[in-house]
């Protein structure tokens, strides 16, 4: 269980350039735009956006700091993004570092002359180079900026762009669309800004940014949703931004009630959850596994089974959920002694998953609370974190010994969090490929059980975990019901009994 900070890895998707342009269309040598941070109207932070025009290049630079509070510790949060450009908009090459707590780690990108794009991923002192084929036409922030700048002349255009996010490495095609004026109040003043709207479609829902820009293509305002809350960039003086902050308490926002007491007996059978998502964008926010089947009730509705025995449903792994990465180093030798001790000399893949589980849930010697994200490796050296932690570990030690892994983020049913009872709360554990089928291991709680609800899978990229978790603050949890309570019943969205079998889930015991 930790804190869940989704809309920072958005940030440099929200915050265009500020694009100052002179009379006759110049570029200042230095600009420099001062944001704050808004959750839900609390200030919880601020953000410097430099522009600079060095030669024939435009360099932006893009500072957000903010506090984030995890388990009553405050933790410091800053990501530098930095874009080097032509000035038409052509990327040369991007950077962009990401500081929480001791945690720093760094993705730098250069365009190759054969148009190829190198990454060099820095995370906990490991450093890993790749190259990838550049995605034709893919933008960076001016890019963005020029491209924005001249749809907002056409009130009720709609038109694409295809911008490159550097947290997940990958493009991403947002549809826009021009809204026209609009007068936006600030605290003290109104201005009349170009207001422009970027959907980001997605295979669980729409991620919405609503864009405000001034006539010379400055971004005034940003709003994007998160866990339920409105986020907001908002223009302002440089004193105005330092202004003290409040600390982001993500997991108070990301608990979910439960409508009844989850006994430990109902926790290793079948378990039926009737769901509402608020949020009318999310197409699929949960996702069918072999221990979990969702069905689609229409009108924000989900019914979720999950099964302590095999459903057999999902396709098998591929080469990525068997490679190392910059964040489950399964090729580094500390990982790889690491699994070859805890899996000892058993043959059997369930066995040796479960001998692994077993070693992590161990092996961390400490519940760090002021870790941020840390991949395997780091893992491996200081044994502090939560939950990511204990799954990134084991997910990059079940590579190591050449048993596909993927780490699953989503839910799980506590009885007390904090001050709060009775609650789900945002958690990440493992996926195995194992005698053809894939079997969940969570060694931060020591067995997996019918209390997962799971959101999303991933390579260990905090991408998706924060992605995939944003939709916390939009899910309702209507009722939680048995194979006995549903047994008198007309199930709901196929034979929900059919999974009362009391198979392992292959879950460390």
């Amino acid at each position: 269980m930790r804190s869940w900070i989704a809309p920072l890895l958005l940030v440099p998707m929200l915050c265009l350039a500020p694009g100052l342009l002179r009379a006759d269309n110049s570029v200042p040598a230095t600009q420099t735009t001062w944001m704050t941070v808004l959750l839900n109207g609390r200030k919880v932070g601020h953000e410097e956006i430099q522009r600079q025009q060095v030669g024939n290049t435009v360099v932006t630079t893009q500072t957000l700091v903010m506090d984030v509070e995890r388990s009553r510790t405050t933790v410091p949060y800053t990501n530098i993004s930095r874009s080097v450009e032509t000035i038409s908009g052509e990327p040369l090459s991007f950077s962009m570092n990401t500081t929480m707590s001791a945690n720093d780690t760094k993705v730098d990108g250069v365009l190759l002359p054969n148009g190829d794009l190198q990454l060099t991923n820095t995370v906990g002192g490991d450093v890993r180079k790749s190259v990838t084929a550049w995605p034709g036409g893919a933008l960076l922030v001016e890019g963005q900026r020029l491209a924005m700048l001249t749809a907002g002349q056409h009130r009720g255009l709609h038109y694409n762009l295809l911008v490159y996010n550097q947290a997940s490495q990958q493009p991403m095609n947002l549809d826009v669309d021009v809204l026209g004026n609009e007068r936006v109040s600030f605290p003290d003043h109104v201005e009349t800004l170009t207001h422009q709207r970027e959907t980001l479609r997605r295979s669980t829902g729409d991620q919405v940014v609503d864009l405000w820009l001034d006539a010379q293509g400055n971004l005034r305002k940003g709003s994007l949703s998160m866990l339920g809350q409105p986020l907001d960039l908002v223009a302002c003086t440089e004193s105005c931004a330092d202004a003290p902050s409040q600390s982001v308490n993500m997991m108070g926002s990301a608990t979910i009630d439960s409508p009844r007491l989850i006994t430990p007996e109902m926790l290793g059978d079948f378990l039926s959850y009737r769901v509402r998502v608020t949020n009318k964008a999310a197409i699929k926010p949960f996702i069918n596994t072999d221990e979990q089947n969702v069905v689609d009730l229409g009108n924000g509705e989900w019914q979720i089974n999950v099964y302590r025995g095999m459903i057999d449903t999902e396709d098998p792994p591929t080469s990525a959920d068997i490679q190392p990465n910059a964040w489950l180093q399964s090729d580094s030798p500390i990982i790889q002694r690491l699994a070859d001790s805890a899996a000892g000399d058993s043959v059997n893949k369930m066995h040796v998953m479960g001998n692994l589980s077993k070693f992590v849930s161990r092996y961390l010697s400490q519940r760090g609370v002021d870790i941020g994200y840390a991949s395997a490796l780091e893992v491996a050296r200081n044994r502090k974190g939560d939950c990511v932690e204990y799954a990134v570990l084991l997910a990059a030690m079940a590579r190591a010994e050449d048993i596909p892994a993927r780490v699953v983020v989503g839910m799980m049913y506590v009885e007390r969090y904090g001050n709060k009872s009775r609650v789900f709360v945002p958690h990440a554990w493992v996926m195995a490929w194992v005698k053809g089928r894939w079997h969940s291991f969570d060694p931060a709680v020591e067995r997996f059980d019918s209390g997962h609800i799971a959101l999303e899978t991933g390579d260990g990229n905090p991408w998706h975990f924060f992605n995939a978790t944003n939709e916390f603050g939009s899910i309702q949890i209507h009722s939680v019901q048995t194979f006995a309570d549903l047994y008198t019943m007309p199930s709901i969205g196929g034979q929900a009994g059919g999974g009362s079998g009391g198979g392992g889930s292959g879950g460390a015991k």
